[in-house]
């Protein structure tokens, strides 16, 4: 009996073997599947979607613009601005100081706070640089509400078509500035206080945001003299220690 059933078993053991040899070469020679659509078919996969495109295409689509809650504007530093926050922001990124000053203005900057954050030694071109020293000179004791009315003028007459049509020709004009002396400015103190004020208050004058006097205001003299000249003209304001006038 041991050696029929020790028999038996070494043969179903040989068997055994070999089933499992062939279940190892079928094993070996099965293909794979690779077909990923199926696959994701049967996960309930999206198969429509498409693959990312380059990288150009992709970072387009990642700037796409927001729904805008409220506008930020930087400067030319790439230094952003926001007066309030807000859950999405559209960024409009401009060099220009004009839309810069508009939009801190509105946000609710004063005007002594525009012309500090204005107020820097960038350098002048020729005509930004002659109205700058005319505030300088004319006003850089005053406030920056009668430094803005002075540079207000000299920009009202380059523009009212009865003066030179530039600034620096307007302030340069014979017997119209006292500190001009035959053509020729005096020597500013570019290290000073007052010159970077000056600078400031221009800045915010050719942005033309702040609200000051009227286009048709040309002439101011300061109210410790009475000129004839005034006696033909409309008072319009007093501010600081200048009168001004229009026609």
């Amino acid at each position: 009996m041991i050696k029929l059933f020790g028999g038996r078993i070494a043969s179903a053991l040989v068997g055994i073997s070999v089933l499992a040899i062939g279940s190892s070469a079928s094993a070996q020679a099965l293909p794979i599947d690779y077909n990923l659509t199926s696959a994701a078919s049967s996960a309930n996969a999206d198969t429509s979607a498409k693959p990312l495109d380059t990288v150009a295409s992709l970072a387009s689509t990642l700037v796409r613009p927001a729904v805008a809650a409220t506008t930020a504007i930087a400067n030319s530093n790439g230094t952003v601005f926001q007066a309030q926050p807000a859950q999405s922001v559209t960024l409009s990124l401009t060099p220009s100081i004009a839309k810069e000053a508009a939009w801190l203005y509105q946000g609710g900057w004063p005007l002594y706070a525009l012309v500090d954050r204005f107020a820097t030694n960038a350098q002048l071109d020729e005509q930004t640089n002659c109205l700058a020293t005319a505030v300088y000179f004319e006003a850089r004791g005053e406030t920056v509400e009668g430094q803005l009315a002075v540079a207000r003028v000299v920009i009202n007459r380059a523009a009212s078509g009865r003066y030179p049509s530039d600034w620096c020709s307007v302030v340069k004009q014979p017997y119209q500035f006292s500190f001009v002396r035959r053509g020729q400015f005096p020597t500013v103190d570019t290290n000073c206080e007052a010159w970077r004020k000056a600078q400031g208050i221009t800045r915010v004058a050719i942005a033309n945001v702040v609200p000051s006097l009227s286009n048709d205001v040309l002439w101011y003299h300061a109210d410790y003299v009475d000129p004839s000249w005034g006696h033909n003209l409309t008072k319009v304001e007093k501010i600081g220690a200048h009168i001004f006038y229009r026609a």
